[in-house]
Formats: structure tokens, sequence, C-alpha cells
């Protein structure tokens, strides 16, 4: 059984063009907060460290660093998880993708809510609304469309 974590970027400042927007200082509390949920996770044994792949976007790279900080590992970055992108290509990606290690994609509304749709439920129509800097966790025996399970979704305001 392997694991994928979807987060949404932290809250981003509105701007031209969409690409070069970056995180608002609130944004940068919200990712800081999830990545020490995170590292506290890892540490405890609860959650191996992902493999962190992002969006070309200035605030998904901003997201996605400071998730490599404060857990120690690397980022590299996906041109097809940007905003508007297939979640078909990115299920298709997933399938491709070596077992083991969990995965973690930093993106985009409404990218990341269909593609948590497409894996739970079958279909991106049946999106998940994400929070920024929110975090679903899905596991699957097969990355294909259904056959994902929602196992947790954790964002920044519950986490004290």
């Amino acid at each position: 059984m392997a694991d994928v974590l979807i987060m949404r970027h932290g809250e981003a400042a509105p701007g031209y063009p969409d690409q070069a927007r970056r995180l608002t200082p609130h944004g940068e509390l919200e990712v800081e907060k999830m990545a020490s949920w995170l590292a506290e996770r890892i540490a405890a044994g609860e959650l191996p460290v992902p493999r962190i792949y992002a969006s070309p976007y200035a605030r998904a790279q901003q997201t996605a660093q400071r998730l490599c900080d404060a857990l120690g590992t690397s980022c590299e970055t996906l041109g097809f998880i940007t905003p508007d992108d297939s979640p078909s290509a990115v299920s298709d990606w997933l399938l491709e993708q070596p077992e083991g290690t969990p995965i973690m994609l930093v993106s985009h509304m409404p990218l990341v809510g269909e593609l948590a749709g497409l894996l739970v439920e079958g279909s991106p129509a049946q999106g998940v609304g994400f929070p920024t800097a929110a975090i679903a966790e899905l596991e699957a025996e097969v990355w294909a469309a259904g056959c994902a399970q929602l196992k947790r979704f954790t964002q920044p305001s519950q986490l004290a």
C-alpha cells in the first residue's frame, strides 16, 4: 500500500502573471505550521519522509522549499501539476512511479481537488475543496480512478 500526499500551496498574494504570485506572510505561517506537523509525524515514525514534487509556480515552489527545509529533503519540479492541468495526466504519472516511498505533490486548486476526486471517487467532478496549505493523505494499491482511500485531511486551522 503506497501513500500520496496532496498539498495545496499556502495563501498567495494576488497578482499577475499568475505563475509569479508569492506567498503572503499568513501563507508562510500556514506552511510553517504544516511543515512542523509533518516533521513531528516523521520523527515519531508515523510517516516516512516523502519525495516532494512541486508545480513550477512561485507559490508552490516556496511552499515546497519550506517543507524540504523542515523535512531535510529536496524537491523536484513537475511542469504538469499547475492549476489547469489534467488530473488524469497526474494519475497516469503516479502509476509509473516505483512503490515504496510516499509521494507529496504541492500544487494548486482546482487540480488538487480534482485529483483527489478522481483518485478517491473516480471522477474529477467529485473534487475536494482544499483550503490553503491543506494536505490530503491518500493510500491505494493502484493509482487509478476510484482506487484510493482518503486516510486523513488536515488543514492549518486544525493544528495548535
